[in-house]
């Protein structure tokens, strides 16, 4: 378990990270994201996949991982891992989810089930994404009336990793407000 939380007090909810398939558990956008998570009273995990290929054993992986944590969940994924992390979402009832060019309707991967999501999610994906066409996204969106925040960036979003993290606060920040602010 890829941990990065206080033992001395163990939060009441968590944000489990999922990485994409060229990258590991605690990489730059991850390891910038978990300062944010922390900040706002979570616990920041992160599940290891380097040497799993399949999308299915990810799946596994991470309802395994998070069997452990007790507690609300917000899952975070980028690119393969927002893929696991939405196939996941209603298996794990998860809180929220925040996704990163997220590998959504990519020829080779599972199709999703319909209705898969139930839980408030934000989605950012550059334009200049070569790897995962932004239009996957805002078809999603449109589908689950996700909030989508379309940056100008490749597919690992670097240049805008400022952006992405005011974006993920105000996310975190979001999901503790009560549904008539949104009205």
């Amino acid at each position: 378990m890829a941990s990065e939380t206080d033992p001395t007090s163990p939060p009441k909810r968590y944000v489990v990270f999922s990485h994409g398939q060229e990258s590991g558990p605690w990489g730059r956008k991850i390891a910038s994201l978990a300062e944010i998570a922390r900040s706002e009273g979570y616990g920041a995990e992160s599940v290891d996949y380097r040497g799993i290929d399949a999308p299915r054993e990810r799946i596994t992986r991470l309802v395994d991982f998070c069997k452990e944590l007790q507690g609300d969940l917000v899952l975070v994924g980028s690119s393969m891992g927002g893929y696991v992390s939405v196939a996941s979402a209603s298996l794990l009832h998860a809180r929220g989810v925040f996704l990163m060019a997220p590998a959504l309707y990519m020829e080779g991967l599972p199709p999703l089930r319909d209705g898969i999501l139930d839980c408030p999610t934000a989605i950012v994906h550059g334009w200049r994404d070569d790897v995962v066409p932004h239009d996957h996204s805002v078809r999603f969106a449109r589908q689950y009336g996700a909030a989508l925040h379309l940056v100008d960036s490749d597919h690992r979003l670097h240049n805008q990793l400022r952006v992405i993290r005011y974006l993920f606060e105000y996310f975190l920040i979001a999901l503790d407000l009560p549904a008539e602010a949104f009205e």
